[in-house]
């Protein structure tokens, strides 16, 4: 489907998110298929936050050793 790609992976959400809504309006909200729809859109709503929650800790790894390098390098 995707490769942890943020963007597919909005895509994804978005398409299942379209999905689901269709499903609700057309069969009502406590359709099983309603129901299927919105389990798989939180599973991809939960690797979508892990990818990107993950992502921003390596960026928060990375600025806090630059930190720690700049007054170093500065001297």
């Amino acid at each position: 489907m995707y490769e942890n790609e943020p963007s597919e992976m909005l895509e994804a959400i978005k398409v299942k998110r379209e999905s689901m809504i269709n499903c609700a309006t057309e069969k009502g909200f406590t359709c099983e298929e309603t129901i299927r729809f919105s389990q798989e859109l939180d599973v991809l709503i939960n690797e979508y936050q892990k990818v990107t929650l993950h992502s921003n800790e390596e960026v928060k790894i990375a600025f806090k050793q630059m930190i720690m390098i700049w007054p170093k390098v500065c001297m």
